[in-house]
């Protein structure tokens, strides 16, 4: 199945033009990307998600708790909303949503130029794990990290994590706001 994205300037705004994923990626188009991150009611933990094997990139590496592109005629906390259900089985509503802000990233992998206006976003749940439907061909696993195990990794070159650093600046800003 394809997905298409509006196609952003580079100012973010739309420019009344949908491009596949193949295109967006191998011209460089500029569209809209989603992360949100589930940290438990008490704020000590987050939810990540480790990405498959079989991704492009970042293969192998733990994550945000679910994320991805917005599709096209969609809003950020729509996109959310999906993929939260589509990558780890978990309902969001719309009330649940906080969002932190928002970033321009570049990425330059092999063919690929990812160019994203990201969207970043809280939810406060305590989830069991058992309760969760990994979307296989996406994640692998998922398991809840300590606030402080999450910045000791940061802060340790993105061991093990993958190097959005967009993402973990913004949830350790958040970390910092809330203690």
């Amino acid at each position: 199945m394809n997905e298409y994205f509006d196609v952003l300037n580079e100012n973010g705004e739309y420019i009344n033009e949908v491009a596949s994923r193949e295109d967006c990626h191998k011209k460089g188009l500029y569209h809209k990307a989603v992360v949100v991150f589930i940290i438990s009611i008490d704020g000590k933990k987050v939810l990540l998600q480790q990405r498959s094997s079989n991704k492009k990139l970042w293969p192998n590496l733990w994550d945000i708790t679910a994320g991805g592109h917005v599709l096209t005629g969609e809003l950020g906390y729509q996109a959310v909303i999906r993929e939260a259900k589509e990558e780890i089985g978990v309902d969001i509503d719309k009330e649940s949503l906080d969002f932190m802000g928002c970033t321009i990233s570049e990425i330059y992998r092999g063919d690929i130029i990812d160019r994203h206006f990201n969207e970043f976003y809280i939810v406060h749940r305590d989830i069991d794990l058992k309760d969760i439907i990994l979307q296989k061909d996406e994640v692998q696993d998922i398991k809840w990290f300590d606030k402080q195990e999450i910045i000791k990794r940061v802060n340790n070159n993105y061991d093990d994590l993958t190097n959005k650093v967009g993402c973990w600046n913004y949830l350790i800003k958040y970390f910092k706001i809330t203690d």
